[in-house]
């Protein structure tokens, strides 16, 4: 069941109106084409590429602690699929591309709303999840989350708000994911 854009309204635009600035300030960089092109190919990654390649390499590479790890990982993006859209439902927050001339669209949106971020949500959590099975996985993974995390402000598709919140729902459920991973073990 949604609440109505109208209850929710009055709190949402306060959060619009104050990232607003950063929001824009971050959207300039769409304007020089090797800062939106390194963005995209991020958002793009994020999209579930480099995820699910992850979850397909670990068992290669670690043997049955990696295919344990892949299927967490699996397990944890069905879980996190449903609440990130159970959000959206519930939020309809308009992206800031929608709410504001000012941002400038640089990427396509999977869909219309844009809280919270199923992208940082998933990369926060497989991030999570690999590293603490394979530290050596972080020099890698840890700056694509964090380069996924900020390509979904600076392609005007994500508030900050709504960043920091798929990060903190991701972290929660990468550790989620771990202690049920370590129990495997």
């Amino acid at each position: 069941m949604a609440i109505h854009p109208s209850s929710m309204g009055s709190l949402l635009a306060r959060f619009d109106l104050a990232e607003y600035q950063l929001c824009r300030r971050l959207n300039r960089g769409v304007d020089h084409k090797f800062i939106r092109v390194f963005f995209m190919a991020a958002s793009r990654l994020g999209d579930g590429v480099i995820w699910y390649a992850l979850m397909l390499v670990l068992p290669f590479m670690y043997g049955a602690r990696g295919l344990q790890v892949s299927a967490v990982m699996l397990a944890s993006s069905a879980i996190g699929l449903g609440v990130y859209k159970f959000l959206k439902r519930t939020f309809v927050r308009e992206r800031p591309f929608i709410r504001h001339q000012g941002i400038s669209l640089a990427g396509a949106p999977l869909d219309r709303y844009s809280f919270p971020s199923g992208h940082t949500l998933h990369a926060v959590a497989f991030t999570w999840q690999a590293c603490v099975a394979f530290p050596e996985l972080a020099v890698a993974l840890v700056p694509l989350a964090l380069a996924i995390a900020a390509s979904r402000v600076v392609l005007g598709l994500h508030y900050p708000t709504d960043v920091l919140v798929g990060a903190l729902l991701g972290a929660a459920l990468g550790l989620s994911g771990g202690i049920a991973g370590a129990a495997l073990s």
